[in-house]
Protein backbone atom coordinates (compact mmCIF):
# COMPACT_ATOMS: atom_id res chain seq x y z
CA UNK A 1 0.00 0.00 0.00
CA UNK A 2 1.50 3.08 -1.33
CA UNK A 3 1.80 5.83 1.88
CA UNK A 4 3.68 9.14 2.38
CA UNK A 5 6.79 9.80 3.62
CA UNK A 6 5.22 11.63 7.17
CA UNK A 7 3.04 8.75 7.61
CA UNK A 8 5.41 5.96 7.34
CA UNK A 9 8.11 7.83 9.42
CA UNK A 10 4.77 8.24 12.35
CA UNK A 11 4.58 4.28 12.31
CA UNK A 12 8.10 4.13 12.99
CA UNK A 13 7.84 6.70 15.40
CA UNK A 14 4.80 5.05 17.02
CA UNK A 15 7.48 1.82 17.38
CA UNK A 16 10.14 3.33 18.36
CA UNK A 17 12.05 1.73 15.36
CA UNK A 18 13.83 2.68 11.71
CA UNK A 19 12.72 2.15 8.63
CA UNK A 20 14.68 1.36 5.95
CA UNK A 21 15.11 3.51 3.05
CA UNK A 22 16.71 0.96 -0.01
CA UNK A 23 17.64 2.76 -2.81
CA UNK A 24 16.33 0.81 -5.99
CA UNK A 25 17.49 1.62 -9.54
CA UNK A 26 16.41 -1.35 -10.96
CA UNK A 27 13.67 -3.91 -10.97
CA UNK A 28 15.76 -6.94 -9.23
CA UNK A 29 16.28 -4.50 -6.24
CA UNK A 30 12.84 -3.15 -6.28
CA UNK A 31 11.16 -6.67 -6.26
CA UNK A 32 13.77 -7.67 -3.63
CA UNK A 33 13.47 -5.32 -1.13
CA UNK A 34 9.12 -5.28 -1.25
CA UNK A 35 9.01 -8.69 -0.83
CA UNK A 36 11.35 -8.77 2.16
CA UNK A 37 9.65 -6.29 3.70
CA UNK A 38 5.69 -8.42 2.98
CA UNK A 39 7.55 -11.35 4.37
CA UNK A 40 8.87 -9.68 7.38
CA UNK A 41 5.73 -7.55 7.65
CA UNK A 42 7.38 -4.14 8.45
CA UNK A 43 6.95 -0.77 6.40
CA UNK A 44 9.55 -0.03 3.94
CA UNK A 45 10.88 3.05 1.99
CA UNK A 46 11.82 2.58 -1.54
CA UNK A 47 14.10 5.39 -3.33
CA UNK A 48 15.61 6.48 -6.51
CA UNK A 49 18.76 8.93 -6.11
CA UNK A 50 19.22 11.76 -9.36
CA UNK A 51 22.87 10.22 -9.28
CA UNK A 52 21.62 7.28 -10.52
CA UNK A 53 19.90 8.67 -13.38
CA UNK A 54 22.58 7.00 -16.10
CA UNK A 55 21.37 3.56 -14.92
CA UNK A 56 18.11 3.94 -15.80
CA UNK A 57 15.85 7.05 -16.03
CA UNK A 58 13.30 8.19 -13.42
CA UNK A 59 10.65 8.88 -15.78
CA UNK A 60 11.48 4.36 -16.38
CA UNK A 61 11.77 2.97 -13.22
CA UNK A 62 9.87 5.90 -10.72
CA UNK A 63 6.11 4.74 -12.47
CA UNK A 64 7.38 0.82 -12.09
CA UNK A 65 7.91 1.91 -7.99
CA UNK A 66 5.13 3.65 -8.13
CA UNK A 67 2.63 0.55 -9.31
CA UNK A 68 4.97 -1.81 -7.00
CA UNK A 69 3.85 0.31 -4.25
CA UNK A 70 0.44 0.62 -4.16
CA UNK A 71 0.19 -3.48 -4.90
CA UNK A 72 2.13 -4.59 -1.96
CA UNK A 73 1.56 -5.65 1.31
CA UNK A 74 2.81 -3.55 3.67
CA UNK A 75 2.87 0.56 3.64
CA UNK A 76 5.42 1.73 1.40
CA UNK A 77 6.43 5.08 0.46
CA UNK A 78 8.08 5.97 -2.66
CA UNK A 79 11.08 8.22 -2.10
CA UNK A 80 13.40 10.29 -3.99
CA UNK A 81 16.49 10.24 -2.58
CA UNK A 82 19.55 13.25 -3.17
CA UNK A 83 17.68 15.71 -5.14
CA UNK A 84 20.11 17.74 -6.14
CA UNK A 85 17.64 20.58 -8.37
CA UNK A 86 13.81 21.29 -7.78
CA UNK A 87 13.08 20.55 -11.50
CA UNK A 88 14.50 17.32 -10.55
CA UNK A 89 11.94 16.92 -7.69
CA UNK A 90 8.99 18.64 -9.33
CA UNK A 91 9.50 15.27 -12.19
CA UNK A 92 9.42 12.63 -9.42
CA UNK A 93 6.12 14.48 -7.62
CA UNK A 94 4.21 14.33 -10.79
CA UNK A 95 5.60 10.50 -11.61
CA UNK A 96 3.79 9.96 -7.94
CA UNK A 97 6.70 10.10 -5.22
CA UNK A 98 5.16 10.21 -2.25
CA UNK A 99 7.98 11.61 -0.47
CA UNK A 100 11.35 13.79 -2.00
CA UNK A 101 14.70 14.90 -0.62
CA UNK A 102 16.01 18.11 -1.51
CA UNK A 103 19.79 18.02 -0.87
CA UNK A 104 21.34 21.34 -0.65
CA UNK A 105 24.28 20.11 2.03
CA UNK A 106 26.78 21.56 0.18
CA UNK A 107 25.15 24.77 -0.73
CA UNK A 108 25.90 27.72 1.76
CA UNK A 109 23.46 27.69 4.83
CA UNK A 110 20.88 30.37 3.08
CA UNK A 111 20.58 28.89 -0.71
CA UNK A 112 19.70 25.63 1.26
CA UNK A 113 17.29 27.21 3.26
CA UNK A 114 15.97 28.68 0.63
CA UNK A 115 16.08 25.97 -1.58
CA UNK A 116 14.25 23.65 0.75
CA UNK A 117 11.52 25.98 1.73
CA UNK A 118 10.55 26.00 -2.15
CA UNK A 119 10.75 22.33 -1.84
CA UNK A 120 8.61 21.98 1.09
CA UNK A 121 5.81 24.34 -1.02
CA UNK A 122 5.62 22.12 -4.31
CA UNK A 123 5.48 18.70 -2.16
CA UNK A 124 2.31 19.87 -0.36
CA UNK A 125 0.89 20.63 -3.95
CA UNK A 126 0.96 16.57 -4.01
CA UNK A 127 0.74 15.41 -0.62
CA UNK A 128 4.16 14.50 -0.47
CA UNK A 129 6.63 14.88 2.46
CA UNK A 130 10.08 16.47 2.64
CA UNK A 131 13.46 15.21 3.95
CA UNK A 132 16.00 17.68 3.86
CA UNK A 133 20.24 17.32 5.04
CA UNK A 134 22.49 19.85 7.10
CA UNK A 135 25.78 19.38 7.63
CA UNK A 136 27.88 16.98 5.30
CA UNK A 137 29.30 13.38 4.96
CA UNK A 138 32.25 14.48 3.14
CA UNK A 139 34.08 14.18 -0.13
CA UNK A 140 32.63 10.86 -0.48
CA UNK A 141 28.78 12.05 -0.94
CA UNK A 142 28.47 10.08 -3.81
CA UNK A 143 29.69 7.08 -2.56
CA UNK A 144 32.75 7.26 -4.18
CA UNK A 145 36.23 6.78 -1.41
CA UNK A 146 39.85 7.54 -2.67
CA UNK A 147 40.76 4.61 -1.19
CA UNK A 148 43.36 5.69 1.06
CA UNK A 149 41.12 4.59 4.22
CA UNK A 150 42.11 7.75 6.07
CA UNK A 151 39.51 9.00 8.11
CA UNK A 152 37.66 11.99 6.06
CA UNK A 153 38.26 15.27 7.60
CA UNK A 154 36.07 17.14 5.24
CA UNK A 155 33.05 16.13 7.28
CA UNK A 156 30.94 18.28 8.75
CA UNK A 157 28.91 17.25 11.96
CA UNK A 158 24.87 18.98 12.13
CA UNK A 159 24.27 21.87 14.44
CA UNK A 160 21.54 21.08 16.86
CA UNK A 161 21.09 24.41 17.37
CA UNK A 162 20.79 25.59 13.52
CA UNK A 163 19.09 22.10 12.95
CA UNK A 164 16.26 24.06 15.36
CA UNK A 165 16.12 27.22 13.09
CA UNK A 166 16.66 25.27 9.60
CA UNK A 167 13.81 22.85 10.47
CA UNK A 168 11.40 25.47 11.95
CA UNK A 169 11.86 27.94 8.69
CA UNK A 170 11.34 24.95 6.47
CA UNK A 171 8.48 23.07 7.83
CA UNK A 172 10.40 19.41 6.45
CA UNK A 173 9.11 16.21 7.71
CA UNK A 174 12.79 14.68 8.33
CA UNK A 175 16.18 15.89 8.71
CA UNK A 176 18.89 13.81 7.43
CA UNK A 177 22.41 14.27 9.84
CA UNK A 178 25.77 13.78 9.59
CA UNK A 179 26.89 12.36 12.79
CA UNK A 180 29.68 10.11 11.63
CA UNK A 181 28.59 7.93 8.95
CA UNK A 182 29.28 7.64 5.07
CA UNK A 183 28.44 6.73 2.02
CA UNK A 184 29.73 3.53 -0.08
CA UNK A 185 31.84 1.25 1.51
CA UNK A 186 33.91 2.10 4.68
CA UNK A 187 37.35 2.26 4.38
CA UNK A 188 37.62 2.74 8.50
CA UNK A 189 35.19 1.76 11.40
CA UNK A 190 32.68 4.87 11.36
CA UNK A 191 32.82 6.84 14.99
CA UNK A 192 29.46 7.91 15.21
CA UNK A 193 28.14 11.05 17.85
CA UNK A 194 25.04 9.77 19.28
CA UNK A 195 24.69 12.93 21.22
CA UNK A 196 24.16 14.74 18.07
CA UNK A 197 21.15 12.90 17.19
CA UNK A 198 20.19 12.90 20.63
CA UNK A 199 20.51 17.11 20.98
CA UNK A 200 18.84 17.29 17.32
CA UNK A 201 15.36 15.44 18.70
CA UNK A 202 15.49 17.41 21.71
CA UNK A 203 16.08 20.86 20.02
CA UNK A 204 13.24 19.83 16.78
CA UNK A 205 10.70 18.59 18.71
CA UNK A 206 11.31 14.88 17.82
CA UNK A 207 11.77 15.68 14.36
CA UNK A 208 12.80 11.97 12.74
CA UNK A 209 16.39 11.88 12.12
CA UNK A 210 17.85 10.10 9.15
CA UNK A 211 21.10 8.30 8.79
CA UNK A 212 22.43 8.26 5.35
CA UNK A 213 25.64 5.95 4.78
CA UNK A 214 23.81 3.09 6.51
CA UNK A 215 25.32 0.24 4.98
CA UNK A 216 28.73 -1.03 6.92
CA UNK A 217 27.40 -0.02 10.25
CA UNK A 218 27.83 -2.24 13.07
CA UNK A 219 24.27 -3.83 14.59
CA UNK A 220 25.43 -1.87 18.06
CA UNK A 221 25.72 1.35 16.39
CA UNK A 222 22.52 0.96 14.17
CA UNK A 223 20.45 0.01 17.75
CA UNK A 224 22.36 2.65 19.55
CA UNK A 225 21.26 5.24 16.80
CA UNK A 226 17.40 3.89 16.61
CA UNK A 227 17.12 4.39 20.61
CA UNK A 228 18.81 8.19 19.86
CA UNK A 229 15.97 9.23 17.51
CA UNK A 230 17.32 7.54 14.09
CA UNK A 231 13.62 7.03 11.82
CA UNK A 232 14.36 6.23 8.78
CA UNK A 233 18.33 4.30 7.65
CA UNK A 234 19.54 4.48 3.98
CA UNK A 235 20.55 1.19 2.53
CA UNK A 236 21.84 0.71 -0.65
CA UNK A 237 25.83 0.01 -1.30
CA UNK A 238 26.25 -3.79 0.92
CA UNK A 239 22.67 -4.81 -0.70
CA UNK A 240 23.75 -4.15 -4.01
CA UNK A 241 27.36 -5.81 -3.44
CA UNK A 242 25.79 -8.69 -2.33
CA UNK A 243 23.77 -9.05 -5.78
CA UNK A 244 26.73 -8.42 -7.28
CA UNK A 245 29.01 -11.36 -5.12
CA UNK A 246 25.71 -13.61 -6.01
CA UNK A 247 26.03 -12.91 -9.71
CA UNK A 248 29.80 -13.90 -9.58
CA UNK A 249 29.30 -16.76 -7.50
CA UNK A 250 26.83 -18.02 -10.04
CA UNK A 251 29.05 -17.76 -12.91
CA UNK A 252 32.36 -18.96 -11.22
CA UNK A 253 29.70 -22.43 -10.16
CA UNK A 254 29.14 -23.23 -13.65
CA UNK A 255 30.62 -25.49 -16.07
CA UNK A 256 32.88 -25.26 -18.21
CA UNK A 257 31.51 -24.20 -21.69
CA UNK A 258 28.63 -24.51 -19.85
CA UNK A 259 26.22 -21.64 -21.32
CA UNK A 260 25.91 -18.48 -18.92
CA UNK A 261 22.15 -16.50 -19.08
CA UNK A 262 21.57 -12.89 -18.16
CA UNK A 263 18.44 -13.95 -16.83
CA UNK A 264 19.62 -16.65 -14.12
CA UNK A 265 22.48 -13.99 -13.17
CA UNK A 266 20.20 -11.25 -12.88
CA UNK A 267 17.68 -14.24 -10.44
CA UNK A 268 20.37 -14.96 -8.28
CA UNK A 269 21.71 -10.99 -7.84
CA UNK A 270 17.94 -10.28 -7.22
CA UNK A 271 17.56 -13.45 -4.35
CA UNK A 272 21.08 -11.86 -2.55
CA UNK A 273 19.76 -8.55 -2.58
CA UNK A 274 16.25 -10.08 -0.89
CA UNK A 275 18.10 -12.31 1.53
CA UNK A 276 20.37 -8.78 2.53
CA UNK A 277 17.66 -6.43 2.88
CA UNK A 278 15.59 -8.90 4.83
CA UNK A 279 18.43 -9.07 7.42
CA UNK A 280 18.77 -5.35 7.18
CA UNK A 281 15.06 -4.88 8.10
CA UNK A 282 15.22 -6.91 11.42
CA UNK A 283 17.97 -5.22 12.51
CA UNK A 284 16.25 -1.99 12.00
CA UNK A 285 12.99 -2.83 13.31
CA UNK A 286 14.64 -4.14 16.30
CA UNK A 287 13.19 -7.89 15.25
CA UNK A 288 17.16 -8.96 16.07
CA UNK A 289 16.99 -8.71 19.47
CA UNK A 290 13.61 -10.53 20.39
Amino acid sequence: MLVTLKEILAIAEERSIAVGSFNTPNLESLIAVVAAAEELNVPVIIQFAQCHEPWIPLSVIGPIMVEHAKKAAVPVCVHLDHGETLEYLQQALEIGFTGIMYDGSVLPYEENLENTKKAVAMAEKYEAGVEAELGSMGRRESGAGDGSGEEDDTKIYTNPNLAKQFVDDTGIDALACSFGTTHGIYLTEPKLDFDVVKEVRSQCENIPVVMHGGSGVSKDDFRASIRAGVRKVNYFTYMDKSGGNGASEYINALQKNEPIFFSSIIMEAEKQMKENAKEAMKIFALMDEV
